[in-house]
């Protein structure tokens, strides 16, 4: 399994970013999909997530700001980013629940990440 995560950069602050990520391999069905972050010095914390029914999940501190989306098609997610501040400023990763086979156990699975900078 693959996730290919994109978009990251520098953008000044009130900016946008939307950032995409591609699952591929040996993937059978994703159950759900969510973008989590990490900024210097902190912990991970979930950002936004998605599940194929549709129902969705955002940080307290992105709420409004941020909006996640899904092609369930072409297995890809993206988060758009709209409203940034330098606290916004992190590594974003993006993870998925898949079953590799049908009836196999839900797995979880990591990509790398990509880095978000907010300028004030």
């Amino acid at each position: 399994v693959q996730l290919q995560a994109s978009g990251g950069g520098l953008v000044q602050a009130g900016g946008s970013l939307t950032l995409s990520c591609a699952a591929s391999g040996s993937i059978s069905a994703i159950s759900a999909m969510a973008w989590h972050r990490q900024a210097p010095g902190k912990g991970r914390e979930l950002v936004a997530a998605v599940t194929t029914g549709g129902a969705t999940k955002y940080g307290d501190s992105v709420q409004g700001r941020f909006s996640v989306s899904r092609d369930g098609a072409k297995n890809t997610f993206f988060l758009q980013m709209s409203g940034l501040k330098p606290e916004d400023t992190a590594v974003y990763y993006c993870n998925i629940m898949y079953r590799s086979r049908a009836f196999s156990p839900s797995q979880d699975y990591w990509g790398q990440g990509t880095q978000v900078t907010v300028s004030s």
